[in-house]
């Protein structure tokens, strides 16, 4: 029996065990699992490739998609450049390799949704994920900025300093924090929300809820909304393609 699996920390709520449970059944592939390996820290990550039979791959979620990277016998050149990897193959000789297949989802989910006046974008959080979003960015030939809680070098903007118009001026706002996600549904990023229009896109990373808080303030405001349950489906059949079992 082949064995594929999530990384992550606190995944019950997990999308993709349910979505490749849902894929076997319906593509009748019988002789593959998929399931959660929920680790309180990264050091337990050897043992699980030491200690789990037939595992052919892993998806990586939070908090995971950097620190795994140490752990791994070669990163794909676009998983390099982003700087985090969110799908793991392992090689007939038992070799670690590493891609990133968030970008692909990304880019394939926002690109129906642009338009002329898109021209600039806010990235909430700095996290794993948001590097890829960047990495998208950057060959869509969009200017980006990070924000997060304290400034630095690659941080523009913090929660604290973003004005109204520092929102009007950045048309499509990304939140890559898990801030909104089920349970804490009444969270979402502390931003000047009265500053989005009818011209802004806002995408969510989450998709559970299907509308977040953050989300349902943009929709008040005319914004064009997109949360992260397209994306997960795309950088999950990615990775499928990338496992090639068959």
């Amino acid at each position: 029996m082949n064995k594929l699996g999530l990384l992550g920390k606190n995944i019950s709520y997990s999308f993709s065990r349910a979505y490749f449970k849902e894929k076997f059944e319906n593509e009748q592939i019988t002789d593959t699992t998929y399931e959660n390996f929920d680790i309180e820290s990264i050091d337990l990550f050897p043992s699980i490739i030491k200690n789990t039979k037939n595992l052919k791959g892993l998806n990586v979620t939070i908090p995971y998609k950097e620190v795994v990277i140490p752990f791994l016998d070669k990163v794909n050149k676009k998983a390099k450049a982003i700087g985090a990897v969110n799908t793991i193959k392992i090689t007939k000789k038992g070799k670690l390799v590493g891609y990133n297949t968030d970008c692909y989802g990304f880019k394939k989910t926002l690109k129906p949704f642009l338009k002329p006046q898109h021209k600039s974008a806010l990235i909430l959080g700095t996290g794993g994920a948001s590097k890829a979003i960047a990495y998208t960015f950057k060959e869509l030939g969009i200017p980006y900025h990070y924000v997060s809680r304290k400034q630095s070098e690659t941080v523009s903007f913090t929660y604290d300093s973003l004005t109204e118009t520092d929102i009007k001026n950045h048309q499509i706002i990304i939140n890559s924090t898990p801030l909104g996600t089920f349970p804490n549904v009444e969270d979402c990023p502390n931003i000047p929300y009265n500053g989005i229009t009818d011209n802004h896109i806002l995408f969510d990373l989450i998709y559970n809820p299907e509308e977040t808080k953050f989300l349902r303030l943009g929709k008040e405001q005319q914004a064009t909304t997109i949360n992260g349950l397209n994306m997960l489906k795309l950088q999950a059949e990615k990775a499928w393609s990338i496992w090639k079992l068959y």
